[in-house]
């Protein structure tokens, strides 16, 4: 085994077995699916903030309005969201050190306090969109008051959290599982709606705008395409999992992970399309223009029964859940990397809880609630994308993982696109 491993958090009584197997991959010691399982995982629990419960009112709103129109604006965001995770999970791999910890050695004290000021509020305002996310699934599907479904979610966010007391692969297993659930919800989704291939492939493959309402919901898909927590958690993830000694190993290891990535981006990709591929054939073609999770959930126990609005519940509930424990562990990466900093997670996770219990206890509409999230997050989007780039193209720092000039290129564009989109947003939600 690498002499490296003894360094390595998965080298334990618990995990000594998948390291010895992912060495033995880069030794070219195994072959197929066996070579690539030890990699496979981190871009998986990094993805569910692709789609989190601000991504099911975004894209019904966008296909109830549009039908088809945007899906390729769905396309495009997904081709951004691999880069900018690859991005991610390659710092992780090149340093040791995920993005909070990068800047917490690069950065002054009062620009790292600042970083997590905003980090802290990005967290926030996370698990105010996945939280009543989840809190509005669970009241949909048993049709208890939302304040105890915010308690029963509340509870259950702690016993996915305590799967990462026993270990990252368990807590994977456990976020892959709920991924796979909202899989198989909008997979029945579809089938129910029947969509109409034609329409489904243009939308895909020719970009087309139909007045500013469309332009406005494009740049709202696009807009919140990075999540800011996304970005910071998934270099710790990738960070110690397999560690290189030399470069070479690096970039063997880096090989593998974006199979991971790929993997785990296309499946958040095609979840998020399916949400606006349903909402065309179901709700356009039936001339409704939906933007109230809770309509959705009626509207299609109307049009297509009881088993689509329950799933549909059920997709929104695990989604939230997911996610909302991803944002409590990306937190206190934050806190520890800006400000060398640590309080209990499960302490960490009853004061996330506290903004969201609040929005439900005061009766504010929920998917209102997930809309003014998305627009909170858009600030943090800059903090956590400039550092990332600029360190990811730092050869110093990266050695051989060091981003190749085109890359670096069509990420400043990216980014550029990105934040500048947040801010045409904003201002739009200010002054009109």
């Amino acid at each position: 085994m690498n002499e490296k491993t003894v360094s390595n958090p998965l080298v334990n009584k618990k995990n000594k077995v998948e390291a010895e197997a992912a060495y033995a991959a880069l030794r070219g010691e195994t072959k197929g699916l066996k070579r690539i399982l030890p990699f496979l995982g981190p871009a998986f629990i990094a993805a569910v903030a692709y789609i989190d419960p601000g991504n099911f009112a975004t894209n019904i709103a966008a296909g109830s309005k549009y039908g088809y129109l945007l899906l390729w604006v769905i396309a495009l965001s997904n081709i951004m969201a691999i880069l900018i995770q690859t991005l991610s999970a390659k710092l992780g791999i090149a340093t040791g050190q995920n993005l909070p910890e990068v800047a917490g050695n690069h950065y002054s004290k009062p620009v790292n306090i600042i970083l997590w000021l905003q980090s802290e509020l990005v967290v926030m305002a996370t698990d105010l969109a996945e939280f009543t996310g989840a809190a509005l699934g669970f009241y949909l599907i048993f049709h208890v008051p939302m304040l105890v479904s915010a308690v029963i979610v509340a509870i259950l966010s702690f016993l996915i959290l305590m799967l990462q007391a026993r270990g990252v692969r368990k807590l994977e297993a456990g976020i892959t599982a709920m991924v796979i659930v909202v899989v198989l919800a909008f997979a029945f989704q579809i089938f129910w709606a029947e969509p109409n291939g034609y329409d489904l492939v243009k939308g895909l493959l020719i970009p087309q705008f139909q007045g500013v309402d469309s332009i406005m919901l494009a740049a709202g898909i696009l807009g919140a395409t990075v999540m800011p927590h996304a970005i910071y958690l998934h270099s710790s993830l990738t960070q110690n999992r397999v560690v290189g000694i030399n470069d070479l190993e690096k970039e063997k290891i880096f090989r593998f992970e974006f199979i991971d990535i790929l993997i785990a981006m296309v499946v958040a990709g095609l979840i998020n399309g399916s949400m606006l591929v349903m909402a065309s054939a179901l709700f356009h073609q039936n001339g409704l223009a939906i933007e109230d999770l809770d309509v959705a959930f009626k509207e299609l126990g109307s049009l297509v029964g009881p088993a689509s609005a329950i799933l549909f519940g059920v997709g929104l509930l695990s989604a939230g859940l997911s996610s909302s424990s991803v944002g409590t562990m990306s937190g206190d990466i934050m806190m520890r990397g800006f400000i060398k900093k640590h309080i209990n997670l499960y302490v960490r996770r009853v004061i996330t809880m506290l903004p969201p219990l609040a929005v439900i206890l005061s009766g504010v509409n929920p998917t209102w609630a997930l809309v003014m999230s998305q627009v909170i997050l858009s600030f943090g989007i800059a903090f956590a994308l400039i550092p990332l780039i600029v360190f990811t193209s730092d050869r110093k720092l990266m050695g051989a993982l060091v981003n190749k000039k085109v890359t670096t290129i069509v990420a400043w564009c990216v980014a550029v696109l990105i934040i500048g989109l947040n801010l045409f947003l904003l201002y739009q939600l200010i002054f009109h």
